[in-house]
């Protein structure tokens, strides 16, 4: 690499932020104006900088593109699924980014009907993201949403499947998500404010009006929830969601009448989080109630839901988190998770003492029920997955509990054997004692001799989990030696809710301590030392690196870091920027002085120091609508003027993507090529 190129260095002007009688200086406070030609004209600066300090590494970057998609089956297809009389394919063809949906009547030999190629919607776009296909009952329309922008903005439409015909209705500014009532002609959709970009309308649209006659439906007034509408699987009811960090409610409406009014299926209380499944005369409800922090199950009548009615079938339990139910004719399947680990349990409806768990035998995976939509059937389709094992879709029979495999994820290259790798889960000591678990998997024969280049990622926010999954992709670094890890850090969910609950607000510098902790661990045990340790995070966990880099730079050799949320103050003290209102119950709120003075403690961007900083690769997109560029802008602008060290510091904005990064399969493998090329080259492995 070229040292001698200098670094684009941002203009100052200094801006005095103030509050609680305390002022804080922000010299690149003026970024976030997104038309200004000066923003422009930095990230352009900051991009051609990228490109010359890392031109000696494009054609390891196109080897790794080349090698990866190698591996990749171009051809391949989703397990079909029946629904409503007709089989659901997704495919791709060898070539195209883009997938195909398309679906066959009664029978996998039938003919195949083309709904969406999105290969032929996504020219002439740098972006397109084509979501929320939604059928109607008579299977005659289907409702779509298309995003070009990568704001998370998608526009609904709809297509007469008889005709093949896209009609010229365009609703705007749209979560994407909408369903169809019974009648097959009353269309319901939620909608987001224009400016935050919050979910705070549901509207319904009927079938051949003007979008200028749709009907506000509801109105969600307070900032700090957003809502959406669905419908349930028993398809008796349409569903009003409303949801916060720690609060739920649910509106209800007879799915055949579309005019009528939703009712409140439990008043919100703070603090009560509920979710509702309905099944013949009952609702069953998953919920929080009475401390049920790990969650419990319970059952209501129809008709009368609120919560005086509600009879517990599942009670809390310490060890286990009760994270989500699917319901069949006969069983119950309910999934659970111990110990950080995934579990599904059957249990018939008639006997729940014959109830039992399907056997998972490694010592780190995921399983996860997956497409299930008819009731009356004995087959459940799961999936699982290890770090060393490719996904495989499994039909399960219920009754006989036989297995069918119907897909396992294709390797091409005829290199990959799943035994040539091991995976393990170890136990870290934080700093208060408790034990975080590490999931890691590396190629056979390692030596813990400390000299292993290791990639250690992590998130820990939102209660959010990081299964231990497989990744073909991820083959480019252990075939080069390195090992990969997750540090299940507090502010997940990984070992049930108090996981959570003692990673946020005010317990949010446990996510950090974790994550230093973690990696001390590694290096102990000689998996690596800090000149070989690198770390990884995107978004709340580009705000986990930005912390432990301000707290411990001296374990990590290097850091790679998308879309990250480092300017924490100020964004939460703007209620403009999408997210923003409502995340005050998971960093706080900081217009109150505790939080306040609590987040000055480990804020990224108001954190950066005069010392020393690994080598970097931050990247964002421009059109970011979760975490707005500006914000590792900013810090990759402060950062270069007050690191003290020659180590690379490089900021590589994509100008046409949003908060997911480039669209299409191929062109997010371009942006993995260029990460790993960051991090084989700081190893000085060439090739």
């Amino acid at each position: 690499m070229n040292k001698s190129i200098d670094a684009p260095i941002a203009p100052i002007i200094p801006v005095i932020l103030e509050k609680h009688q305390q002022q804080r200086l922000d010299n690149y406070y003026w970024m976030n104006q997104r038309e200004d030609v000066r923003v422009i004209d930095y990230l352009n600066q900051e991009n051609e900088y990228y490109q010359k300090m890392t031109a000696h590494t494009t054609d390891l970057q196109q080897s790794l593109f080349d090698e990866i998609k190698a591996r990749i089956k171009e051809d391949d297809s989703s397990v079909p699924y029946l629904y409503n009389g007709y089989f659901y394919i997704t495919r791709f063809e060898k070539g195209k980014d883009y997938p195909i949906y398309a679906r066959k009547k009664g029978s996998l030999q039938a003919e195949e009907e083309i709904l969406f190629n999105c290969n032929d919607w996504a020219e002439g776009h740098a972006y397109f993201n084509l979501r929320g296909i939604n059928i109607s009952d008579d299977n005659l329309w289907a409702a779509f949403a298309i995003d070009t922008v990568s704001r998370r903005e998608y526009t609904i439409q709809i297509k007469n499947l008889q005709t093949g015909a896209v009609l010229d209705t365009q609703i705007e500014n749209t979560t994407g998500g909408s369903t169809w009532a019974n009648d097959n002609k009353t269309l319901f959709y939620s909608r987001k404010d224009e400016v935050t970009l919050r979910a705070d309308k549901i509207y319904k649209h009927r079938l051949g009006t003007p979008t200028s006659e749709d009907v506000l439906v509801y109105f969600e007034k307070d900032n700090t929830f957003s809502t959406g509408v669905y419908k349930e699987k028993s398809k008796k009811y349409l569903v009003i969601e409303c949801e916060s960090t720690l609060t739920t409610e649910f509106r209800i409406l007879h799915a055949d009448d579309p005019d009528g009014d939703f009712k409140v299926f439990q008043k919100r209380e703070r603090g009560l989080e509920y979710g509702i499944a309905h099944y013949g005369d009952n609702f069953y409800v998953l919920t929080n109630q009475g401390d049920a922090e790990n969650f419990k199950l319970m059952i209501t009548p129809e008709f009368k839901t609120e919560q005086s009615n509600w009879v517990e079938l599942i009670p809390h339990r310490e060890e286990v988190l009760l994270e989500g139910i699917d319901i069949f004719k006969d069983y119950l399947v309910i999934s659970e998770r111990s110990d950080g680990l995934s579990k599904i349990k059957i249990q018939p409806w008639d006997s729940p003492e014959k109830s039992y768990y399907l056997p998972f035998d490694s010592e780190t995976y995921t399983a996860y029920t997956g497409t299930n939509i008819d009731f009356d059937t004995e087959i459940l389709r799961y999936g699982y997955q290890s770090m060393a094992t490719p996904i495989s879709v499994i039909d399960f029979n219920m009754r006989t509990q036989e297995k069918d495999v119907k897909k396992e994820q294709e390797i091409l290259g005829g290199r990959f054997d799943k035994d040539h790798y091991t995976e393990q889960r170890v136990w870290a000591p934080a700093q208060d004692g408790t034990l975080i678990p590490i999931s890691m998997v590396y190629k056979k024969g390692l030596e813990k001799d400390g000299k292993n280049p290791l990639l250690l990622y992590g998130y820990g926010s939102y209660g959010t989990m990081i299964e231990p999954t497989f990744s073909s992709i991820r083959l480019s670094l252990l075939d080069r030696g390195f090992v990969y890890a997750i540090a299940h850090v507090r502010g997940g969910e990984d070992l049930g809710r108090m996981w959570y609950e003692t990673g946020k607000l005010l317990d949010k510098r446990n996510t950090f301590t974790d994550f230093i902790d973690c990696s001390k661990f590694l290096i102990e045990q000689q998996y690596t030392t800090p000149e070989h340790l690198y770390a990884e995070g995107g978004s709340a966990g580009g705000l986990l690196m930005g912390a432990i880099i301000n707290m411990a730079p001296e374990l990590y050799h290097g850091i790679v870091v998308q879309v990250p949320f480092v300017d924490v103050v100020t964004t939460m003290l703007d209620d403009s920027i999408p997210l923003t209102t409502g995340e005050y119950d998971e960093w706080g709120n900081p217009n109150e002085r505790e939080y306040y003075d609590y987040m000055m403690t480990y804020s990224p961007y108001d954190n950066v120091g005069a010392h020393d900083y690994p080598n970097m690769y931050v990247s964002t997109g421009f059109h970011d609508s979760q975490v707005q560029y500006w914000e590792p802008a900013k810090w990759v602008a402060k950062l270069r003027v007050l690191k003290t060290d020659q180590s690379l510091l490089l900021l590589d904005t994509n100008m046409e993507a949003g908060h997911g990064g480039a669209s299409g399969r191929f062109e997010a493998i371009k942006e993995v090529a260029k990460e790993y090329a960051f991090l084989l080259d700081l190893e000085g492995i060439k090739k």
